[in-house]
């Protein structure tokens, strides 16, 4: 099992223009703590269940792109970008700037896009309904990947299109850096990242997992991909205490443990919920710390992740 670390909120006590040092120590504790990502929202603003719309928060393309220069080993993306948000081509070339400033370090978060208030706040047409969103970021990877491996490349497709664009220098990782396809939708989502991604971001509990895995596996079947080359990945939220006694004297945490998105729970809970994610297939958890409580992340880099150490 390997980690990622999402960074889920800019709030912090030393104040808003400290939101770029507090975010660059974040991604250096991550680093130095086991973590083999770290990852930034695509978002403009804060999501409802996260905090405050008008709270700070940080853009996280030219995020990543300041944290490629400042960190040595840890890989750097977005979880994940919204294809909406930018013309494919001109996405390609700043993932391929980040991939060589990080020196092969870029892990390329894509999705088809859903806040839809923040689509209406920063003038996009939010199209709906959402299998047009999902067909055009297939088209948007699929420009991506060719301006990724192509000295020339060209498409034309139903949203977008590009005429022998230039990409040089391509990114450093061959073929090209991984690509990570958010979203769990069955029919589309799960079929297009079979064709075209390199791992899959999926959400909700035990059983949800179970049923999606069995979905791609079938996606991967039907269009001639091998399943085993896909890395699946989960995301969670974590709030850890020593023992459960001390979770359970935190009044919100029930409430919390049914969202299906994580765990607060003890040391022994957590290892728990990681070995039986493991055992339904999941190889890399993304998680994010609830509240960015320092408890938890010390629980964390001491106790959890090196459980599962090599």
């Amino acid at each position: 099992m390997q980690f990622g670390y999402q960074n889920p909120s800019f709030k912090w006590p030393s104040g808003e223009y400290a939101i770029w040092e507090e975010t660059k120590k974040a991604a250096l504790w991550a680093e130095a703590n086991g973590f083999d990502s770290f990852w930034l929202m695509d978002h403009f603003i804060q999501l409802p269940m996260l905090g405050e719309a008008d709270e700070p928060f940080i853009e996280g393309w030219t995020g990543i792109a300041a944290l490629a220069a400042v960190t040595n080993k840890i890989r750097l993306g977005t979880l994940v970008t919204g294809a909406p948000y930018r013309n494919p081509a001109l996405l390609a070339k700043m993932a391929a700037t980040i991939d060589i400033i990080s020196q092969g370090r870029l892990f390329f978060g894509y999705g088809a896009g859903w806040f839809d208030a923040e689509f209406k706040q920063y003038g996009y047409e939010f199209v709906e309904p959402p299998y047009k969103r999902i067909k055009a970021m297939r088209e948007g990877l699929t420009i991506i990947k060719k301006m990724w491996t192509e000295a020339r490349a060209s498409f034309a497709g139903e949203y977008y299109s590009i005429d022998e664009a230039i990409l040089e220098p391509k990114p450093v990782q061959k073929p090209h850096p991984p690509i990570l396809i958010g979203g769990g939708g069955e029919q589309y989502t799960l079929r297009y990242l079979a064709e075209l991604g390199d791992a899959c971001n999926l959400f909700g509990g035990y059983d949800d997992v179970r049923h999606k895995l069995d979905i791609l596996r079938s996606h991967c079947a039907e269009v001639g991909r091998a399943y085993d080359d896909i890395l699946k990945t989960k995301y969670e939220v974590y709030f850890v205490r020593e023992t459960a006694a001390e979770v359970e004297a935190m009044p919100w945490t029930g409430q919390f443990n049914q969202s299906g998105f994580g765990l607060a729970g003890s040391v022994e809970q957590v290892l728990e919920r990681i070995n039986r994610l493991a055992d339904l297939g999941i190889e890399y958890i993304t998680l994010s710390v609830a509240q960015n409580d320092e408890e938890t992340k010390q629980l964390l880099a001491e106790k959890v992740l090196p459980a599962f150490a090599d």
